[in-house]
């Protein structure tokens, strides 16, 4: 067995000889053949020297022209909600939510039925809504009006009035 092993390993390193004379010439005649053709690049045109005319101008990209003025306070102003108050129920809610859906008027006092989800609030002027701090300044038959602060863009509070309107009552056919 071992005889037999010898002896095919012997030939197998017979055939590996370095015999390839043959191969190469037939390498060198097959590349002689093989000649790529590129094309000339293109021409490029040259382009016209632009000046940038701008240059005196206003930057808009620089951080002083996008941060608020440095001798200014940010944030400073009369108008600034009272967040140390107890927050009412309806200021979790967005006041496009909520809707008025009737009025209670007891003397001269009167109170706006308020439906938030499918809860029922009495709310008397003096009372907050939404969530922008909306408190309610009057309430007539048909809407309950609302000062609220909101912060601009440079954090100052901004005054804004809004109503809530009464909702007539949607038939149930409909």
């Amino acid at each position: 067995m071992k005889k037999l092993l010898l002896l095919v390993s012997c030939a197998a390193l017979v055939g590996c000889a370095d015999d390839q004379e043959n191969i190469q010439a037939w390498m060198a005649e097959q590349a002689a053949g093989m000649r790529g053709v590129v094309k000339p690049l293109p021409e490029i045109k040259p382009f016209p020297v632009v000046d940038y005319a701008a240059a005196s101008q206003i930057e808009p990209f620089l951080a002083t022209r996008i941060e608020p003025d440095s001798g200014r306070k940010v944030g400073g102003g009369a108008l600034r909600p009272n967040l140390d108050r107890r927050r009412e129920p309806l200021e979790a809610y967005p006041l496009e939510t909520l809707r008025m859906v009737g009025v209670l008027t007891q003397g001269n006092a009167s109170h706006a039925l308020v439906q938030a989800d499918k809860s029922l609030y009495q709310v008397k002027v003096g009372n907050y809504l939404g969530q922008d701090f909306g408190v309610v300044t009057a309430i007539n038959e048909s809407a309950v009006s609302l000062r609220e602060l909101v912060e601009d863009v440079n954090g100052d509070w901004v005054e804004r009035t809004s109503s809530l309107q009464l909702q007539e009552r949607q038939e149930a056919g409909k």
